[in-house]
């Protein structure tokens, strides 16, 4: 099974998750919709973890790969006033992964992180392995539950 910090922490914490490993296209920027197409699973199933500024602290949104994020709205559920997408190098510095392959899970430091509403209409849902080519399917309960995350309408 492939091993990074995010299955670590899955594992560290007794959550069951399948793993799914893919070839990804490195001229693929479409990291999430690539994902879905190789995976053969509904877009608005697969998830990505953006990294947002609110206030000046970073905040993940965990939205589907089919949308986008809804920055009045993450502002809003974490309390804060104005939202803007974080700078990637940040991002990458924070987390410990690399654009493109940021999971909401194991990152490097603990963040506040909201998931969109949607996630619940699925049984399971796949967010990033930690690296490109890497998806980790759970149930949006145990993602929550392993990332402290609020629930809320933030996806558009």
């Amino acid at each position: 099974m492939p091993t990074s910090p995010a299955t670590v922490a899955l594992t560290a914490a007794g959550i069951p998750f399948t793993p799914h490993e893919y070839a990804h296209d490195p001229g693929n920027t479409n990291f999430g919709l690539e994902a879905a197409e190789v995976l053969g699973v509904d877009p608005d199933q697969v998830f990505k973890t953006l990294m947002a500024d609110v206030d000046g602290r970073l905040v993940v949104a965990i939205v589907p790969v089919s949308g986008k994020l809804d920055l009045k709205a993450l502002a809003a559920a974490v309390g804060g006033k104005r939202a803007e997408m974080a700078d990637p190098r940040l991002a990458e510095k924070r987390t410990g992964y690399v654009v493109g392959g940021i999971s909401p899970l194991g990152q490097k430091n603990a963040h506040a992180t909201v998931l969109d509403e949607t996630a619940e209409l699925y049984d399971t849902v796949f967010v990033s392995g930690g690296r490109r080519g890497f998806d980790i399917e759970l149930s949006p309960g145990d993602l929550v539950r392993a990332t402290r995350a609020a629930v809320a309408a933030i996806g558009r």
